[in-house]
C-alpha cells in the first residue's frame, strides 16, 4: 500500500490567491486524445487508474441506445441527454424522470440510487413548504437510473438488483466502456454514491473513450456502436441543462461551447469533454483528474483546456467564471481567486 502515499507528485493545475499569496495548490492530471489513440497534450501520471464517477454516464448509456431499447421507449434526445446527467433534482428533472419511469410501468420504488435532497434550492424550498421528504427521483443520477431499468426490461432481465456488477446491464455497460477506453475485462471497480458500479480506467483510455465519440466513424468504425455514440453526445450538446441544471459548471461551459463540446463531470475532480471537429479543429477527447478532488479546481483546469483547443471564449462569463472564479470578503472586498497553473498557465 506504499504506492497510496509514494506514488510520483502530479503537477499543480491550478492555485488559489490571495493578495497574491499561493494558499492552495491543487495537483492533477489531464489527457487530450486523438481517435486514433495519439496523446496531442498531457500532463502528469495518465497511466494510473482512476474512477471516474459520473464522467462515464454516456458509456454507461450507450447500451440503452445500441440495444434498440431507446428507440422501442420513444426516448427523445432530452431524455436520453438525461440519461447522461448529474443533474439538480429540479422539477424539471426529477418530473421526466418520473414520467418515463411511469411510461415504462415501473416507479420510483424501482429506482435503486437512493434519495437525497435536490440540489436546486427551489426544490428544495418547494418540498419543506408541502412537507414531503426527497425521493429517488431527487437523486442526480435517477435519469441514468431510469435508463438502466429501461435497458433491464429490453434484455429480458429482472428490473430487481440491476445495480449488481453481474447483471446483464452492468455486464453491457463495463463491455460498452471497456471498449471505448481500449481497457481489458473485467475492469476493476467499486460502488459508485448512487449504488451503480463504477469502473477505474487509465486516465489516457479515459480520453481516448472521450475522443472516439468525439470522431465515433474514426473511434468505432461505421456500425452501430458509431451512430449510438454519436446519438448520446449529440443529445448531450442540444440539452445541456437536462445534463445539469442552471448555473452548473457542465450545463454552462456546454451553453458557451455552441455546439462544439459535449462535457461531463464527476466527483472526486474527474471530468471528460468530448470535442466533435469542426471549423479547422480535429476531434478531441479530454481527460482531467484533480488529485485532491476539489470541484472547483477541476471545473478551472477543464475551463483552461476547453480555451487551448478552441471550444470555448476566454471571454465569455459563464467561461470567466470557472477560469478565474473571484474570491470576495464579507464586505465584498476583491481578495483573491483561482486560476489555472502549471502547464495549463493561461499566461505562460
Amino acid at each position: 500500500m506504499t504506492d497510496l502515499v509514494d506514488a510520483p507528485a502530479d503537477p499543480v493545475l491550478a492555485v488559489a490567491l490571495r493578495g497574491g499569496v499561493v494558499e492552495r495548490r491543487h495537483r492533477g492530471a489531464y489527457a487530450v486524445c486523438a481517435a486514433g489513440g495519439e496523446i496531442v497534450d498531457s500532463a502528469g501520471d495518465v497511466e494510473r487508474r482512476i474512477l471516474p464517477r459520473s464522467a462515464i454516464k454516456l458509456f454507461q448509456t450507450l447500451p440503452l441506445v445500441e440495444s434498440g431499447a431507446a428507440d422501442a421507449c420513444r426516448l427523445d434526445a432530452r431524455r436520453l441527454a438525461l440519461a447522461c446527467a448529474s443533474h439538480e433534482g429540479s422539477a424539471a428533472h426529477s418530473g421526466q424522470v418520473a414520467q418515463w419511469l411511469a411510461e415504462i410501468g415501473l416507479g420510483e420504488r424501482d429506482l435503486m440510487c437512493g434519495a437525497h435532497p435536490p440540489k436546486e434550492k427551489a426544490a428544495r424550498d418547494a418540498l419543506r413548504a408541502a412537507g414531503e421528504k426527497p425521493s429517488q427521483l431527487h437523486n442526480n443520477c435517477s435519469g441514468k437510473h431510469a435508463g438502466f431499468l429501461t435497458l433491464a426490461r429490453r434484455l429480458g432481465a429482472p428490473t430487481a438488483g440491476y445495480v449488481a456488477v453481474d447483471h446483464p446491464v452492468q455486464k453491457a455497460a463495463q463491455e460498452a466502456f471497456s471498449q471505448a477506453a481500449d481497457e481489458e475485462t473485467p475492469m476493476g471497480w467499486a460502488v459508485d454514491g448512487c449504488s451503480a458500479p463504477n469502473f477505474a480506467v487509465r486516465l489516457r483510455g479515459l480520453a481516448l473513450a472521450a475522443a472516439r465519440v468525439a470522431d465515433p466513424q474514426a473511434g468505432f468504425g461505421c456500425g452501430l456502436r458509431a451512430a449510438s455514440a454519436a446519438r448520446l453526445r449529440d443529445a448531450m450538446i442540444a440539452h445541456p441543462f437536462e445534463v445539469a441544471g442552471a448555473g452548473r459548471a457542465c450545463t454552462e461551459l456546454m451553453e458557451a461551447a455552441a455546439g462544439r463540446a459535449a462535457i461531463k463531470t464527476g466527483a472526486e475532480g474527474s471530468f471528460i469533454a468530448i470535442l466533435p471537429a469542426g471549423d479547422g479543429r480535429p476531434a478531441l477527447g479530454v481527460a482531467l483528474k484533480i488529485d485532491d478532488g476539489a470541484t472547483e479546481a477541476a471545473e478551472c483546469a477543464m475551463a483552461a483546456l476547453l480555451v487551448r483547443f478552441g471550444a470555448v471564449d476566454p471571454a465569455d462569463p459563464r467561461v470567466r467564471r470557472r477560469l478565474a472564479p473571484a474570491y470576495r470578503n464579507l464586505r465584498g472586498v476583491d481578495v483573491g481567486g483561482l486560476r489555472a497553473a502549471g502547464p495549463l498557465d493561461t499566461k505562460s
